[in-house]
């Protein structure tokens, strides 16, 4: 006789493409729900969750308001915490804005940038520990970082600077949550260089304006990014490794 696998819900930002379209795709397991809010739905997710015996929740929402997005996940989750054992927060969603120094910059494209990549997850990541202090199952957040967090790049400000706080909320999260009986595991991981829409706009960046393009051309050519399935893989077997969340900030070549 086989054991039934507790039921475990997933919340994922940014799943409509790239990593974390194939994230979602790896998350839909029989008796699971995955709860994806992107600003498109993908349809094709549909068939998928339903071939597998998974429950798919999808809401279309820009990330760049957080605040009503926190009332209605807080309102949500008050109204689900009986089916699963255990939860987990993926914040994904992030947006590179256009590729200049930032004396050229609009400061419309930085506040989103800024919003969608730092505030959000943080907002989300809030509403998520609050909505689910009572429970007893595990919980845990995987917050999306980047090596350019860890390393500065000319006109890459915004999205070197949400990636940095990200990692740095991350480190003071932990300390919070390590105080707490039943606190979540929280890490802010790197998932590597990868195949997405991301990357095609950094090698199409103008030279003038962006020193480092012909390092992400090379990245390309030398058939060194990783696909997005892969990547998917590994950072959803990092997640669930027995020691994740020991090391707040990490990456997962390491």
């Amino acid at each position: 006789m086989t054991s039934k696998t507790a039921p475990h819900l997933t919340i994922l930002t940014g799943a409509s493409r790239g990593m974390g379209l194939s994230m979602a795709r790896q998350l839909l397991k029989s008796g699971d729900t995955l709860l994806c809010i992107s600003r498109t739905s993908q349809e094709a997710l549909v068939k998928e969750a339903a071939a597998a015996g998974a429950t798919l929740v999808q809401w279309t929402h820009d990330l760049a308001d957080g605040a009503a997005l926190c009332k209605r996940l807080e309102a949500w989750l008050a109204g689900n915490s009986g089916p699963w054992e255990s939860a987990s927060l993926i914040n994904n969603a992030g947006v590179i804005p256009p590729i200049v120094p930032l004396s050229e910059a609009a400061p419309d494209e930085l506040a989103r940038a800024l919003r969608v990549g730092l505030e959000a997850p943080m907002q989300l990541t809030s509403a998520f520990l609050h909505a689910t202090a009572s429970w007893n199952g595990k919980r845990k957040v995987l917050n999306i970082s980047s090596g350019l967090g860890r390393k500065a790049m000319a006109s890459q400000v915004a999205y070197c600077a949400a990636k940095a706080g990200m990692d740095h909320f991350t480190r003071c999260l932990a300390l919070e949550e390590a105080l707490k009986p039943n606190g979540a595991e929280v890490c802010a991981l790197a998932p590597g260089v990868i195949d997405t829409a991301m990357q095609d706009q950094l090698r199409a960046a103008d030279n003038a304006a962006f020193p480092d393009r012909a390092g992400f051309v090379n990245l390309k050519s030398s058939g060194s990014l990783t696909s997005p399935d892969a990547a998917a893989a590994r950072v959803l077997a990092f997640l669930a490794r027995p020691d994740f969340g020991a090391q707040p900030v990490a990456d997962v070549r390491e």
